[in-house]
């Protein structure tokens, strides 16, 4: 069975209802993403940062997955799947897919801040004075902006996998996830779903683009998969 990796970003989660920062000129729901996602902002106001992401977390609970995210899954039928995702929502594990890395975090889990391989699921709100069992603050599992991306490794040996990969959703100029398209081994096809392509098909051999949004892009992705 052949190994598909998909490597999937904000677009991916856009037809469910899932906004992002970078369709609203950096702000992400009215806030500069600097204020509410980074190591600087948490510092300067906890408080704003927990609220912002118990909305994020209330948002996520009344979304579904697309027919992007069930088309993915449905690919398991006939191949190996695995998805690399830049997004912290769940809606591939919704939808049905068993194999779903996130390189940034998770929104339904949160973590502490004296160890952040103390992580926790939790779907209900994160408020100042919910600790960890050490007694320190827990804070969103989100790798916010200047932090280190810990699962880069296991994505990268992922991608190394692929006898297909693809890409759906994501500009490619968020590093270094942007980078994993470079460690797929040579001579293996290579398709890129969004309906603003930021590459074109002389920057990869055997790359091939739908200009489509992330539900119709599978869906022909899917088509021609079968064929």
């Amino acid at each position: 069975m052949k190994t598909i990796v998909v490597l999937t970003g904000a677009g991916m989660s856009a037809e469910s209802g899932v906004k992002t920062f970078r369709d609203a000129g950096g702000l992400w729901e009215g806030h500069d993403v600097m204020e509410v996602a980074s190591p600087q902002g948490w510092q300067a106001n906890k408080e704003m940062v927990l609220e912002f992401y118990n909305q994020r977390r209330k948002q996520l609970l009344s979304v579904k997955p697309n027919a992007g995210h069930t088309g993915l899954a449905d690919l398991e039928k006939h191949f190996n799947v695995k998805i690399v995702t830049q997004n912290v929502d769940d809606l591939h594990e919704r939808a049905g897919s068993t194999d779903v890395l996130h390189l940034h975090g998770e929104l339904f889990k949160v973590r502490s801040t004296y160890n952040e391989t103390d992580v926790l699921d939790w779907k209900k709100d994160l408020n100042l004075g919910n600790l960890c069992k050490n007694g320190h603050q827990l804070r969103p599992h989100i790798v916010w902006f200047g932090e280190q991306v810990p699962l880069l490794p296991i994505a990268m040996e992922i991608v190394e996998q692929a006898d297909i990969f693809v890409v759906i959703g994501t500009s490619m100029q968020v590093y270094p996830a942007a980078s994993l398209i470079h460690y797929v081994p040579s001579g293996k096809p290579i398709f890129f779903i969004d309906p603003r392509p930021t590459i074109n098909e002389r920057a990869f051999p055997n790359l091939t683009i739908l200009s489509e949004t992330a539900t119709e892009g599978v869906k022909q992705l899917n088509d021609l998969l079968e064929k």
